[in-house]
Order: structure tokens, then C-alpha cells, then sequence
């Protein structure tokens, strides 16, 4: 029998895909997803667990706050791990408007509904219910110029609209805490990457471009500086957080991976020659295709993460390093080509976005 019910919004998405997995996977918890699938859902990241009996999936948008009454009483879940957002920077100044809708007034509708959800509850049930809002680093800015670390008390100053929606959302789950007493936990993430990593991302549209030889296109001059985290060690993190965290804290999780976009870049093109050596025609050398184009407007150049609160707290750092990881990422995309192949068949063409002035 399942120990807790975990509502796992945006479950279908990257990183809520890899949580779901891990729950199903590694505890004995059970999980209803709940996820709008949008273009950057995708059932078929959950294929390995949809079998279980400890997997739901409904099709929600948290902004239909009807649905989501619905599915408390339906569910009664034990834990809320919200996932669920508009997450790409460059859609984001393309078309803010979306990115306010999802993870502003979203954010605000299921906080209400858990909120009342939470409210009915006996006194244990209530004791133990956790609301666990995922964030990003991008709330913080930009660390240029600096060797600082983002620490959990840095203060916020979002550079585009993505962040700066995201950064809203962090205070009202905030607020609820401090003005109603709901139990809400935050996270504050580095960039993630790994298996099934929507390819509009770095990492995945660097591999796929490569393997078809076109353009690797490169912000700027590729200094920009990440830090860059294996996605099934961020799953790892957030349930940690949510079965183990305090009420009221905030949690930065990164991987003690700061590298420069080009090396990144160089890294994949390097490993592409060792383990996909038959290249496209016309094609020396992956790196080749390097191709510098125009930096995103209003670009952060460096974010890094100090992680130390949650390895101290609760006993939990990455267990991969980039070399491990980035090998573990390329392997997989080469192994899974009908995985991506249906993604790109979708309504993602790889086209340019993010230059809108």
C-alpha cells in the first residue's frame, strides 16, 4: 500500500517527469500528475511508470480552479509538489503574457484551492501536509562581475519575464504561509539537463542540431556562465524536500557545476565524435557547426548555486558530476531517437525565439 499521496503538478513536463519516475520508482509513495500538456508536455516521459498502480494522470490547467477542487476531494493528496509553469526565457519575451497566466494567477489558484483543500483536514492530516513550490535561481539576477553564490537569503532581482513571474509566485506561496499559516516550502534551482529535456533547451537542441548537422547556435560569445544540474539528481532533491523539509524554508539546490555555455557546447561536440562518429555529409568535425549568433536581450551571464543548506540539513548532494551526467544525457538522446523524433513532429521546430524588442 502507498505511504503518501503526492499532486505532482507539471508532472508531465522535464523535471516533473523525472520526480514522478523517482516516486514511482524508488518509494513507495503514489503520484497523480496533474499537467496541462502544453507543447513542453509529454506523456510519453512517463511511459516507464504509467503501468503502475500507483500513477494517476489527469489533464488540468491550474488556472481552472473548478478542476482543482475536483481533484482534492477526489485524490485527497498528502503533499503538493508544484511543478507546473512556463519555463523558457526566450518564450518568455516573446510572449510574456502566458508566462503571467501560468505562474502568477496558476500559482494563486492552486494555492487556494490546496489551501481550502488543507483547511477541511483533520488535525494529523493537517500536521503533515506540505504545499512544495520548485522555483528557479533566475529570481535572483545576475552574478556577473562577482564569485558570489546564490545563497537562499540573496535578494531577488529577476532579469525577464520569465524570472520576474517566477519570482512572483515565490512571494504569494510566501505570503500564504505568513498570512493563512498554509505550510509551503520553496526551491531554488540551478539548470537542469538529462533524459527527456524538451529540445528548444541548450543541451538537447545542441545534440539533436549536431547529429542532423545544422547550426549550433551560441548566444553572444558562449561566456555566459551555468550551473548546470543532473535532473535525476534534482528529483532526488525535491522529494528529500518535500517528505523531510521545515515548513516555512527555502532550499537552493544546484550541482556544483559552473561552466561557460561554449564549453558546454564544446563538451557535447566532443563526446558526439566518440560515440556518434558517422556524422551528416558535409560534416568534419561536430564543432564545425559552432555558429555565434545574437545574444538574448537583457541576458543573465552567470548564475551559480551554494547548495550547502540542503546537503547540511538534509543529507543530500548530486551524485553526478557534469562529465558523468553530460555522458549519461548525449547516450541517451542517441538511444532514443523516437522519443525526440515525436517531440519534433510536434510544434517545436527549432526555430530562433527570444529577440523581440
Amino acid at each position: 500500500m502507498a505511504l503518501r499521496k503526492i499532486l505532482v503538478t507539471g508532472g508531465a513536463g522535464f523535471i516533473g517527469s523525472a520526480v514522478v519516475r523517482h516516486i514511482i520508482q524508488d518509494t513507495k509513495d503514489s503520484v497523480l500528475v496533474v499537467d496541462k500538456l502544453t507543447y513542453a508536455g509529454n506523456l510519453d516521459s512517463l511511459v516507464e511508470v504509467a503501468d503502475s498502480d500507483r500513477y494517476s494522470f489527469e489533464q488540468v490547467d491550474i488556472c481552472d480552479r473548478t478542476a482543482l477542487d475536483r481533484l482534492f476531494v477526489q485524490y485527497q493528496p498528502d503533499l503538493v509538489m508544484h511543478l507546473a509553469a512556463e519555463s523558457h526565457v526566450d518564450r518568455s519575451i516573446d510572449g510574456p503574457a502566458a508566462f503571467i497566466e501560468t505562474n502568477i494567477v496558476g500559482t494563486y489558484t492552486l494555492l487556494e484551492a490546496a489551501r481550502h483543500y488543507w483547511m477541511g483536514l483533520d488535525t494529523a492530516l493537517k500536521q503533515a501536509f506540505r504545499f512544495h513550490h520548485i522555483s528557479t535561481d533566475e529570481v535572483y539576477g545576475d552574478l556577473h562581475g562577482t564569485t558570489d553564490l546564490f545563497t537562499e537569503t540573496t535578494p531577488y532581482a529577476p532579469s525577464s519575464p520569465y524570472s520576474a513571474s517566477k519570482a512572483s509566485s515565490d512571494h504569494l506561496v510566501r505570503a500564504w504561509l505568513r498570512t493563512y499559516g498554509f505550510p509551503t516550502i520553496v526551491t531554488n534551482c540551478s539548470n537542469n539537463y538529462g533524459p527527456y529535456h524538451f529540445p528548444e533547451k541548450l543541451i538537447p537542441l545542441i545534440i539533436l542540431n549536431a547529429l542532423e548537422g545544422k547550426a549550433l547556435p551560441v548566444y553572444g560569445n558562449g561566456a555566459q556562465v551555468r550551473d548546470w544540474l543532473f535532473v535525476e539528481d534534482h528529483a532526488r532533491a525535491l522529494y528529500k524536500v518535500v517528505t523531510e523539509g521545515v515548513i516555512g524554508e527555502t532550499y537552493n539546490i544546484g550541482g556544483h557545476n559552473e561552466r561557460k555555455n561554449i564549453e558546454v557546447v564544446r563538451t557535447i561536440c566532443q563526446l558526439l565524435e566518440e560515440l556518434a562518429p558517422s556524422k551528416p555529409e558535409g560534416v568534419a568535425k561536430y564543432a564545425d557547426l559552432i555558429t555565434y549568433v545574437t545574444d538574448r536581450p537583457g541576458h543573465d551571464m552567470r548564475y551559480a548555486i551554494d547548495a550547502s543548506k540542503i546537503e547540511r540539513e538534509l543529507n543530500w548532494k548530486p551524485l553526478e558530476t557534469f562529465e558523468s551526467g553530460i555522458r549519461k544525457t548525449v547516450s541517451w538522446y542517441l538511444a532514443n531517437q523516437q522519443w525526440w523524433q515525436r517531440v519534433l513532429d510536434g510544434s517545436y521546430a527549432r526555430e530562433r525565439i527570444g529577440l523581440k524588442s
